[in-house]
């Protein structure tokens, strides 16, 4: 290998150990941290990727629907373009200039990455509002609401795959959570009210209304795009007949199980029993089937269900989906 490229590799791989990071490596060292060298380029890529189509995307749901018929979204886009309706200052500038100031406190708050990232993808929003021009693409005012809240939500919900976000509300609900005693869903909750409600003073009630559906397609789709189609239940089974629940799981469904010892306590005085409690984690596809063979075995079994975002390694990505009933 060439002298430069292993070396590129040795600090990339060892970038936050400068002391670990030198030349004489082992075979097998450098063979790791090659290895690591190679995800670290693979998530970068994927990360470009991923902004670079959610910058685009954005920038077609605000030009294509949202300006034209003087629609906006919450938070820092919504000002953005509330401001840009008002004076007829440039969006692209009022973009990079009103998010500053949170990706400073993302820098801060999240990480120097973070902070990056979410500074390029702005950048390149703001170049591309201004330098690229998309047709508009209807005038119905509900289809416009709609439609540019899903393309400006798969915009930004692309980005914050990729690491970055187009709009620093969130950072500054995470800061100011930390400040004061109200949620981070509160805190945006209140941003969006005040920036809906000067809307609708300066502009119109009825427009007002209509971004606050904008607002909400805009919320949902990034939901679906962060969190994905398939939405995973983490399942928790307290039952006596524990191991015949668990080879059920394993043998019928194709699914890991975790095993993990509890005990049972009910009654006034306390009745406790040692016994094995079965968690697994299953799609919502194979949810009814999991009730059923679980009936079959133990109708009394107690079982505690709760959504899950997403999931990484494990078996439960690489076995086939089995939810016939």
């Amino acid at each position: 290998m060439h002298p430069f490229i292993r070396k590129l590799v040795i600090r990339t791989a060892f970038s936050k150990d400068k002391k670990t990071a030198k030349e004489d490596l082992s075979p097998f060292a450098f063979a790791k941290s090659f290895k690591d060298f190679k995800l670290i380029i693979r998530r970068f890529f994927r990360d470009i990727i991923l902004m670079s189509l959610g910058v685009i995307i954005a920038a077609f749901g605000l030009e294509s629907f949202l300006i034209p018929s003087k629609f906006i979204d919450g938070g820092v886009t919504g000002t953005s373009l509330l401001i840009s309706e008002l004076s007829a200052f440039p969006l692209s500038v009022l973009l990079v200039l009103i998010n500053v100031p949170f990706i400073i406190v993302g820098y801060h708050v999240i990480s120097k990455q973070f902070a990056i990232k979410t500074a390029c993808a702005i950048a390149a929003l703001a170049i591309v509002v201004a330098t690229v021009h998309f047709p508009e693409i209807t005038h119905d005012k509900l289809l416009v609401a709609v439609f540019g809240g899903f393309f400006l939500g798969v915009g930004v919900g692309l980005s914050m795959r990729g690491g970055a976000v187009l709009d620093g509300t969130e950072v500054l609900a995470v800061y100011l959570s930390r400040k004061v005693s109200l949620s981070v869903g509160d805190i945006i909750i209140a941003i969006n009210t005040i920036v809906f409600s000067v809307a609708a003073y300066t502009l119109s009630v009825e427009s007002a209304l209509y971004s606050m559906i904008t607002y909400l397609a805009v919320s949902r789709t990034i939901n679906f795009i962060i969190d994905g189609i398939e939405e995973y239940t983490g399942v928790t089974i307290i039952s006596y007949h524990s191991e015949r629940i668990r080879m059920m799981i394993v043998e019928k469904m194709g699914r890991g199980v975790t095993v993990y010892t509890g005990k049972s306590g009910f009654g006034k005085r306390g009745h406790s029993k040692e016994m094995d409690i079965v968690y697994t984690v299953i799609t919502r596809l194979e949810l009814n089937k999991l009730k059923n063979e679980i009936d079959k075995i133990d109708p009394n079994a107690f079982v505690v269900m709760n959504s899950i975002r997403d999931t990484k390694g494990g078996m439960i990505k690489k076995r086939p989906l089995h939810h016939s009933n």
